[in-house]
């Protein structure tokens, strides 16, 4: 499947199917789904936000990712959510952005799976940060394991917006 994300700071992400191949049940029962809880969870930040209100942080450690010096934080979350997750990220040390996550949900996100890993990249693209790839692999109880992967493309930054808090 392929889909095309835009994202608006006002209305949040907006998907559309671009095309679609290979098992119809595959794409209706899990693809289209991962992207309903996308787009909740984008709905309601707040509610996902990797911040103090959602979780407790602990230090490991630090180490170079990608050339760039990165704080190695522990992530435990304060409530249960399919949204929240438990497990590392690691945070740029200049600007203090996340450059890299892995971890699993903290709650299952249904009967059938046992166990996902979350493993999740973002870039530095001019003066922002932005996703580059993430990668779920969960264990199936009855059929072995299920991996989506998210190749994030070509970007486009729209320049001609007027920016927050600031004149036209």
């Amino acid at each position: 499947m392929e889909v095309q994300v835009d994202f608006d700071a006002a209305s949040g992400k907006s998907f559309r199917i671009l095309s679609q191949s290979g098992s119809k049940i595959l794409g209706e029962k899990v693809l289209k789904r991962a992207m309903d809880s996308e787009k909740e969870a984008s709905d309601d930040r707040g509610a996902t936000a990797l911040t103090p209100a959602n979780y407790r942080f602990q230090l490991l450690g630090t180490e170079s990712l990608g050339g760039r010096p990165a704080y190695i934080l522990s992530v435990k979350p304060l409530k249960e959510s399919k949204f929240l997750y438990r497990g590392k990220v690691w945070v740029d040390a200049t600007d203090f952005a996340v450059a890299k996550i892995e971890a699993a949900p903290t709650k299952n996100p249904s009967f059938w799976i046992s166990r996902t890993l979350i493993r999740y990249t973002s870039a530095k693209m001019g003066e922002f940060w932005l996703p580059q790839r993430s990668v779920s692999e969960s264990k199936i109880r009855i059929g072995g394991t299920a991996v989506l992967t998210i190749d994030y493309g070509a970007y486009q930054i729209n320049s001609d917006m007027p920016h927050a808090g600031g004149a036209d």
